[in-house]
């Protein structure tokens, strides 16, 4: 990742469309950067903050999302990202560690823009703004079909409120204009798409070839202590570690 102009630490990025696996392939990779003993940040969007944690909360928690108007979606996304950017990100990236983030700017292209029609270069703007030039070095778009997706997602729900009151409440048009979002996305800015109806095993060792070259041309930070995983459900707010030089 290039911050104030120097390059350092490693930045991952998993984007994909409702019931794509996205959030446990991360937790997955997550967890083999820390077994190769390298200092890794697992965290979300949006969260990653008390702040984010909190936006997350009024979103997603009391099944708000699909009521809200889309411009106070990407507004509270991108405030969320804002704060994620400079408190977390910057210091991590700076510090020569490893960030493994479920959803990014991404995001908010693929749901507020593609999805609900917002437009594009504004929201390329406001992401820029709310980023202040933190962009992942590699992009991994978990892709399928969106009926696949869904079904998949929506046999969660008994165990996930956000699966059950989150984006899943649009129809399945919106799904596959961000399907398309994401995909436009990929082939412009030359992120990495993969199968995401793989088993999971398979899916992560395709994940880790991918991800070897880029490990092994940067100097990386070890780490001192491991970090807690990302949860696979979105329950209560992860609290970010504090300790060591560099974190916040």
């Amino acid at each position: 990742m290039s911050v104030d102009g120097k390059r350092r630490g490693l930045f991952i990025a998993f984007e994909g469309p409702e019931g794509s696996g996205k959030s446990t392939q991360a937790q997955l990779l997550a967890e083999r950067l820390q077994q190769a003993g390298l200092d890794v940040l697992p965290t979300r969007e949006p969260g990653g903050t008390e702040l984010g944690e909190r936006l997350r909360d009024v979103m997603f928690r009391e099944r708000s999302l699909p009521d809200l108007e889309p411009r106070v979606q990407a507004l509270l996304m991108l405030a969320a990202r804002a704060q994620h950017a400079a408190e977390r990100l910057r210091p991590w990236l700076n510090g020569g560690g490893v960030v493994v983030c479920d959803r990014y700017a991404g995001s908010t292209l693929a749901y507020q823009g593609a999805g609900f029609g917002l437009d594009i270069p504004t929201l390329d703007a406001m992401n820029a703004f709310a980023t202040a030039g933190i962009l992942p070095d590699v992009t991994l778009l978990l892709d399928l079909e969106v009926q696949i997706g869904l079904l998949r997602s929506l046999g969660q729900r008994g165990s996930d409120w956000e699966k059950a009151g989150g984006m899943n409440a649009q129809q399945v048009e919106f799904h596959a204009r961000v399907r398309r979002g994401y995909l436009e996305q990929a082939d412009a800015d030359g992120w990495t798409v993969l199968d995401a109806t793989q088993r999971p095993d398979q899916l992560s060792e395709e994940i880790w070839r991918r991800m070897e070259p880029e490990i092994s041309m940067r100097d990386l930070r070890a780490a001192e202590a491991v970090q807690p995983p990302l949860p696979l459900t979105a329950g209560a707010p992860q609290q970010p570690p504090t300790d060591g030089a560099g974190r916040s």
